[in-house]
């Protein structure tokens, strides 16, 4: 056998089968290192292994026997095409059934016998094992554990059998002997820690070969725990560096110098409709500060539906458009807000109209379905906006004369330049991709040396130490308070004898004006014929239910991830503007 290296192909170290190299492809598995780093999915405790006559409905059990009665069929009522056989040991025997792979009676032969792992299900002739996984065996074990391990090849410590994602053609079994051969060849020495001992130290972190050898070779579950936490560890250590290096490298930047005149501030904000919270104060201070700083801001602002995040961007807002660029005495420098659909970036575009409709500042919306200008220059129509035409909109801000553009993705094309960009605002940074949100932050000024300020906003309760990784590149700023008068939301539990009265509860508050949302953890039906599918409810069936069944005459829509973004927009729409009573 010629000596074996980490970026060797796969097909170049073991003999494959056309079938075999398709299921390698399919897996994502090119060379020796990609099968080294293909950890298991689980593993099976050989103690836990069970004999025919003990299964219980439900579990999920290992159970060695005899193949028999073979065959291919279809379902009586569903149609659907399954193998079938008969395992038998020396307590009884149990029915196994393969929906939609009849190729495994193929690939089993009578009176084989065989491991079967796979879920206990019970129907009206009884009990059978539902999709099991199989692998084939040359004899039985006997019927004692200790014998067993050594029949198996396992030692008396090594409980933990691997299991690995199948396709077609590569077995969770061959997965195992590949990398085991892998892990005593010299390709294993090639192998280079990447993490500093210190760090391994300061965590309890095996090194990166024992990681290996314990993550797919577990003697005890410790072992296999050790490993998970290493490999977990350093995806985490990773992202964090990546995060820091991506802010040196934002900071070095210069920013737009800015000048905060407070009681300017103090008098935009006095004319909202509310009071500020003590969180809202912090955290326009902190980035008022931020703004004075000879480098960009980088800054997450983070707070509940309902706790004023708007307002606080407003400010931020009304900070930037007092400015001059540079040393000039006429025109504003301008701020960029993205919004993650058509309904928020319009909502976001009429809030901001209230917030400085006192001002003669111009606010222009920029979406895939049109654009928008504030104030109109139509008479009848002072106070409001007007649609424009894309081309001329691009044309005011790229001249400057738009110092607010509100927008969805439309903000990032090519085809939107600014004048003097110094603030980017993106609401639900989540919703938007990592290159996404770096094309909006470097939308640069005519000076490209001047980048801008950046804010991003989240309603997602994300865990101070989880943010620190997602969001290593950014400061963070909470917003933990309501504004006054804000109604507490009420979260319960309604159980199934409690359900027609909270029917009637919605039922009544529908009637007054009011409108509903339901959520489901699924878009369609499960497969009757697929045993393993969560049987959860479904968008499609929840809402024929509640059209025909609970709520009779009112208007239900449907909203899943399936749907283009037109359709989204435009159910959205029709939610918003009343046309829809139940939006499921």
């Amino acid at each position: 056998m010629n000596t074996m290296h980490l970026t060797d192909t796969i097909e170049k170290s073991f003999r494959l089968t056309s079938e075999q190299k398709i299921a390698l492809t399919k897996l994502g598995l090119i060379t020796n290192k990609d099968l080294l780093w293909y950890f298991p999915s689980r593993y099976f405790d050989i103690r836990e292994l069970k004999h025919i006559n003990q299964l219980i409905a439900g579990e999920h059990a290992t159970i060695y026997g005899k193949i028999s009665s073979l065959k291919i069929k279809k379902g009586f009522k569903t149609k659907v095409i399954m193998a079938e056989a008969m395992l038998e040991d020396l307590t009884g025997t149990i029915k196994a059934t393969w929906f939609n792979q009849p190729y495994i009676a193929k690939m089993l032969e009578e009176g084989s016998m065989v491991k079967l792992s796979g879920k206990v299900t019970e129907s009206k002739s009884g009990l059978y094992l539902a999709n099991p996984e199989f692998e084939k065996r040359k004899e039985l074990p006997i019927d004692s554990h200790d014998s067993l391990f050594e029949k198996e090849d396992y030692g008396k410590d090594q409980m933990h059998q691997p299991i690995y994602g199948e396709s077609r053609g590569i077995t969770s079994l061959w997965i195992e002997h590949a990398i085991k051969k892998i892990l005593g060849s010299t390709c294993f020495n090639e192998i280079e820690e990447y993490i500093p001992e210190t760090i391994l130290k300061k965590y309890s972190l095996p090194t990166i070969k024992t990681a290996l050898i314990w993550i797919h070779s577990p003697r005890k579950e410790d072992d296999a725990t050790s490993a998970k936490k290493r490999f977990a560890f350093e995806e985490v250590f990773f992202i964090q560096i990546k995060r820091a290096q991506d802010r040196k490298t934002y900071e070095a930047n210069k920013a737009f110098e800015i000048n905060v005149d407070r009681k300017d501030i103090d008098d935009f904000v006095s004319r909202f409709p509310f009071t500020s919270t003590q969180g809202q104060k912090d955290a326009v201070e902190t980035i008022l500060t931020d703004f004075l700083k000879p480098y960009p801001m980088g800054r997450l602002l983070e707070g509940d539906v309902g706790s004023g995040k708007t307002a606080v961007a407003a400010t931020a807002a009304y900070s930037i458009i007092r400015n001059r660029p540079g040393k000039q005495n006429f025109g504003n420098l301008q701020v960029a807000y993205m919004a993650p659909t058509e309904i928020l970036a319009t909502q976001h575009f009429e809030s901001f109209i209230k917030y400085f409709t006192h001002l003669n500042i111009n606010i222009g919306l920029i979406t895939g379905s049109g654009c928008r200008k504030f104030p109109s220059k139509v008479a009848s129509n002072a106070n409001g906006w007007t649609n424009i035409s894309r081309t001329q909109l691009l044309k005011w801000v790229a001249n400057g004369e738009i110092p607010i553009v509100i927008g969805t993705h439309a903000l990032i094309q090519k085809s939107v330049a600014f004048k003097h960009l110094a603030l980017v605002i993106i609401d639900e940074q989540h919703r938007f991709g990592a290159n996404q949100r770096a094309r909006l932050a470097k939308k640069e000024s005519s000076n490209s040396l001047v980048v801008p300020h950046f804010l991003s906003m989240t309603a997602t309760p994300i865990p101070r130490t989880l943010a620190l990784t997602v969001y290593g590149d950014l400061d963070i700023s909470l917003l933990d308070q309501m504004p006054v008068g804000r109604k507490p939301i009420i979260t319960e539990i309604v159980t199934q004898d409690k359900r027609e009265k909270s029917y009637d509860a919605i039922r009544k508050e529908m009637d007054e004006g009011r409108q509903l949302y339901v959520i489901c953890p699924r878009i369609d039906e499960p497969d009757p014929s697929k045993q393993t599918s969560l049987q959860l409810k479904s968008v499609t069936a929840e809402a024929k239910r509640l059209e025909e069944k609970v709520f009779p005459g009112k208007i239900v829509g449907i909203l899943h991830s399936k749907m283009t973004k037109e359709k989204k927009e435009e159910v959205m729409k029709e939610f918003s503007d009343g046309h829809i009573d139940i939006l499921v």
